[in-house]
């Protein structure tokens, strides 16, 4: 019994190649949106967790990962990086976000720093250093959601 009878499958032949090829060069030409960007921009915060990056690295492609038009330039940002790229396959559905307005490259809240300057302030200098290690702290975070806030702006 012949497995053929319609003929060779598509993928099968000298120019399957050439079409995988062609396919992926179409697929790094489609646009992106605010997912794509921001699981590339996790995926280098992993990358620099682990030693892969500098600072000035990371920021370096952070930039270029939330000016990316096209899934061929976020391909290139993640190029000498191994799993996770970030990038799903070309056919797949982008994912949502978790939390709408909380992208996804955004540092988590440190919490666990944070906890402890206060508690070495309240041992170190009592109540009123403890009150004064608040109040520094929520003028940092403030002064924080605004740069973050200046800054989705400029990219926008």
């Amino acid at each position: 019994m012949n497995h053929w009878q319609g003929g060779p499958p598509v993928w099968a032949g000298p120019h399957a190649v050439r079409r995988l090829i062609g396919a992926e060069a179409a697929a790094d030409e489609l646009r992106i949106g605010d997912a794509e960007r921001d699981a590339v921009a996790s995926a280098l915060h992993e990358h620099f967790g682990l030693g892969r990056l500098t600072a000035p690295e990371l920021d370096e492609r952070l930039e270029a990962a939330l000016t990316a038009k096209t899934r061929g330039d976020l391909r290139q940002i993640t190029r000498d990086l191994p799993e996770p790229h970030g990038l799903s396959d070309a056919g797949s559905t982008p994912h949502r976000r978790r939390h709408p307005g909380h992208p996804g490259h955004r540092h988590r809240f440190p919490g666990g720093p944070l906890l402890l300057i206060l508690l070495i302030a309240l041992v170190a200098g009592g109540l009123e250093a403890l009150v004064v290690a608040v109040q520094v702290v929520l003028v940092l975070m403030v002064a924080a959601a605004v740069f973050s806030h200046a800054r989705r702006r400029k990219h926008s």
